[in-house]
Order: structure tokens, then sequence, then C-alpha cells
């Protein structure tokens, strides 16, 4: 069974990744005057606005990511302390 720590570290990391790809894809699709459909509400205020969502996306993003990667032996663990030194 997960702990709790590392349930939340795959969380981080699934919605780090979700966020990267969209806001990648986002930004292809937008060259090709595209759009996916859960994004189209980005250009509502303007395209400048729009393109500061499609980056804002990528770097929270690529740090939740890199967070939950650093989070040190959550994993291997399982969310247990470690016993205490004599």
């Amino acid at each position: 069974m997960l702990s709790g720590n590392f349930n939340l570290l795959l969380t981080m990391s699934s919605l780090g990744s979700a966020l990267l790809i969209f806001g990648i894809g986002s930004i292809l699709l937008n060259f090709l005057e595209r759009e996916f459909i859960i994004m189209m509400w980005v250009d509502n205020w303007g395209p400048e606005v729009g393109w500061g969502i499609r980056i804002s996306m990528i770097v929270v993003g690529a740090n939740l990511m890199v967070v939950a990667a650093l989070n040190p032996g959550e994993e291997a663990t399982n969310g247990q302390q470690p016993p205490p030194a004599s």
C-alpha cells in the first residue's frame, strides 16, 4: 500500500507532466492555428495573456516534476520513519 507522502509525489509528478504536455502542446498547436478544447479559453484576454498562461503552465509543470523527482527517498522508505541511530 502506498503512503500519503508517496501519493502526493505521484500526484505532483502527474500534475506536472500534464501541465507540461498541455503547455507545450498548446504552443505547438497555436502555431498551426489550432487549440486543445480544454485550452480554448486562454486567448479570451488577448494573445499576450494566452502566451503568458501557456508559458506559466510549462514553468509550473516543470517545477512540480523537479520537486517530485528531488524528494529524497520517499519511494524507497514507503513513507515510514527510519529507526533512530544508536
